[in-house]
């Protein structure tokens, strides 16, 4: 992790938000199509589900935190079902921090690509952290979806999601319904637990507060009257976009050339 000192701005609206960038991390959100990957998501930013479907080709979310004083900023992305580009694929995975890889209890064909993926994250992280000597923690959730399903639709038994992180304490597995809002929170709970990140993180364990709050939000002595039994608040960017391709290139590049003695990402510049 580089020095705390060195920052980096996250512009929202009228606001510069600084983060310290080892307080910076990206959650990635992976999975087969239609497996309910976006409805998690939309979960854990604003606590609604959407019926309608629409296909994502590549979702990018930025939430900033001030918790206890200090502040914190998670990227979320959220990819597509198809993988088009393999190569932004691998690209996702070498720059994630988190991961949640999500499958459909009445979808056979969505498990067994979970299980790829998680081969997959494991073999690409293994060897970065080959190159940089990094910890070999790497925290991710397997996350069986639609659990509000009646059994008689169920495709793939409890005990088969349990296998799959039984062998790792890093690695946990839950079923969920993102349209009931079923187990979510204790899905992020856990996650945020085995990345060692503050559990306020976790969408029912702080206020949400609006851009318009932006100025003082990053202030240690950050208090609102209406929200004075609180010391956790997080906040969406409304106008985060994604990191380009090359910011993350240039980040993986540096990680192997340091050596990972430091962390400087350039992911969370707004392009």
């Amino acid at each position: 992790f580089q020095d705390e000192a060195m920052m980096k701005t996250m512009s929202g609206g009228n606001c510069n938000l600084n983060v310290p960038a080892k307080n910076s991390y990206r959650m990635v959100v992976l999975g087969a199509s239609r497996v309910g990957k976006s409805s998690i998501v939309s979960r854990f930013l604003n606590g609604r589900f959407e019926d309608q479907y629409t296909p994502t080709i590549e979702d990018f979310h930025r939430k900033v935190y001030n918790i206890r004083g200090d502040m914190y900023q998670l990227d979320i992305l959220d990819t597509s079902g198809n993988h088009p580009f393999p190569a932004m694929r691998r690209l996702s995975i070498l720059t994630g921090d988190v991961f949640i890889l999500v499958f459909s209890l009445d979808n056979r064909e969505s498990f067994d690509e979970v299980k790829r993926l998680q081969k997959q994250i494991l073999e690409v992280k293994s060897c970065l952290k080959n190159k940089t000597k990094e910890s070999a923690d790497l925290p991710m959730v397997i996350c069986g979806n639609k659990n509000d399903h009646s059994e008689v639709f169920r495709k793939v038994r409890t005990d088969e999601g349990e296998n799959l992180v039984s062998s790792d304490e890093n690695c946990a597995y839950f079923e969920v319904s993102a349209k009931k809002n079923t187990n979510v929170d204790e899905m992020f709970y856990v996650l945020f637990s085995m990345a060692k990140l503050p559990h306020e993180m976790s969408p029912s364990l702080h206020r949400k507060i609006s851009i318009q709050y932006g100025d003082a939000f990053q202030q240690k002595s950050f208090r609102m009257r209406r929200f004075k039994d609180m010391d956790a608040y997080g906040m969406i960017s409304p106008f985060a976009r994604r990191p380009s391709v090359n910011s993350d290139l240039k980040y993986i590049k540096s990680k192997v050339l340091r050596e990972g003695q430091s962390r400087e990402r350039e992911k969370c510049t707004i392009q």
